[in-house]
């Protein structure tokens, strides 16, 4: 396992494909008078500033990280890892974690403008009752097995999810699934339809006034399976589609090789969005349930 100076390195317990990196405590202390220098205004208002806040956390490993985390997105057999705090201290507030979240994503790459909040970054709260027009809030509805960006024009190679805290939570896990490790994908891969263009549209609440259309499968650079799915916003033009929809949703969701995880607060999951697909379990009913969550999703530096 790599060797990074104020990291450490592990095997995710529940994947091969997952690496786990805890930033040592004397590094989050330093990146905690650091990031004092710029206020949350600041990061949301000048796009250069999220740069330097990158740099201070690469420089705190040798200018190591950075490197190691696209080798980890791009690496087929891998493409995810879990990084955070190695102890999670007074000092560590919703601030920190999204000065953290900004500065692990720009030394990877470039975010989108998430429409649905109105800047780089999403936050939002899932919570007993929910009046939305997504899953997303739903807490006690499975979140089916879906990639980002399906419904959007911009480049979506990778997605951060950070847990900035939660309050009487049961379930609520999060469901991963590496497309070579899912039983149907060769099946669902090689199906003429899949390679078909479909249509796909978003709710009112994800501020996206257009349609796009693109297929669900593709190729990689070597003929390897890539995948763009979520299943509540394709808009199937015919029989054939939406029969293949349901046979996709139904295979990936029966799929035994799910990893299944219980992420801690303070912890971000990063995945490349085109060899991964996320979900989330459904939370035991609490009225005083409560997660917040932010969301960072973007492009390449080359793409």
């Amino acid at each position: 396992m790599k060797n990074i100076s104020g990291l450490l390195i592990t095997e995710n317990n529940f994947s091969k494909h997952i690496i786990d990196i805890k930033i040592k405590n004397e590094v989050v202390l330093e990146l905690i008078d650091l990031f004092k220098r710029f206020d949350l205004t600041a990061i949301e208002y000048k796009p250069f500033t999220r740069f330097t806040i990158a740099k201070y956390l690469d420089d705190l490993t040798k200018n190591e990280l950075g490197k190691y985390l696209n080798n980890i997105l791009r690496d087929r057999k891998l493409g995810c890892f879990i990084i955070s705090p190695e102890k999670i201290i007074k000092e560590i507030d919703d601030i920190f974690l999204v000065k953290l979240s900004t500065a692990v994503t720009h030394l990877i790459g470039t975010p989108n403008h998430d429409s649905m909040a109105g800047k780089f970054y999403a936050r939002f709260h899932v919570k007993h009752e929910d009046k939305s027009d997504s899953y997303l809030r739903k807490a006690y509805t499975n979140m089916d097995l879906h990639t980002d960006g399906t419904y959007v024009k911009e480049i979506t190679d990778w997605l951060m999810m950070t847990k900035i805290e939660e309050k009487n939570v049961e379930g609520g896990e999060s469901a991963m699934l590496h497309l070579d490790d899912w039983e149907s994908c060769n099946e669902l891969f090689n199906d003429p339809i899949g390679r078909e263009n479909f249509h796909w549209s978003s709710p009112k609440s994800k501020n996206v006034n257009y349609k796009v259309e693109h297929p669900i499968f593709f190729e990689d650079e070597n003929g390897l399976p890539q995948i763009s799915y979520i299943d509540q916003f394709p808009e199937p033009k015919n029989m054939k589609q939406g029969l293949f929809l349901q046979k996709l949703s139904d295979a990936l969701e029966s799929s035994r090789n799910k990893a299944i995880l219980k992420l801690p607060v303070g912890s971000s999951i990063v995945a490349n969005n085109y060899f991964w697909l996320h979900g989330r379990k459904p939370f035991k009913e609490n009225k005083k349930l409560s997660r917040e969550l932010l969301r960072i999703r973007g492009s390449f530096f080359d793409a």
